[in-house]
């Protein structure tokens, strides 16, 4: 293949990355493009009222951060998403067989992590702070 035609090549498959997710918001299973980040804000909810309450910092701060606790911070958090993950990727690849008629795999996992890691990540930091700065509030 001629060196040329690798950005032409890239430049295709980002496109069609894109179109395919854009896509995705108005064909059949979009329900699952507002249920599955809501089911995975629900379950960083728990998580980030559990780190606020034994005094732990931002989920993925602590990740940045703590080099000695990153391996079992980012086990625990895999452990509460890992089922919404899992699902996110099936139903992707259901709606990829029925709609576009190809699997392209690295969308499914593109789609899985904005719709159940992201928010997750976000809302458990967001809810460990809300939580801590109210408690530091009620205990002055």
């Amino acid at each position: 293949m001629p060196e040329a035609c690798v950005p032409t090549l890239l430049r295709e498959i980002w496109f069609r990355f894109c179109n395919n997710l854009y896509a995705r918001a108005g064909a059949p299973f979009t329900f699952r493009l507002i249920l599955q980040p809501l089911v995975a804000g629900l379950i960083a909810i728990r998580a980030g009222l559990r780190d606020a309450r034994a005094g732990r910092r931002a989920y993925l701060w602590s990740i940045y951060k703590d080099s000695g606790a990153r391996l079992s911070l980012i086990k625990n958090g895999w452990q509460d998403i890992a089922r919404v993950f899992t699902l996110a990727i099936a139903i992707d690849l259901i709606y990829q067989i029925v709609v576009i008629g190809w699997i392209y795999p690295l969308e499914t996992l593109a789609l899985a992590v904005i719709v159940a890691v992201l928010p997750y990540l976000v809302v458990r930091g967001l809810t460990n702070r809300a939580a801590r700065s109210k408690t530091f509030h009620f205990s002055k």
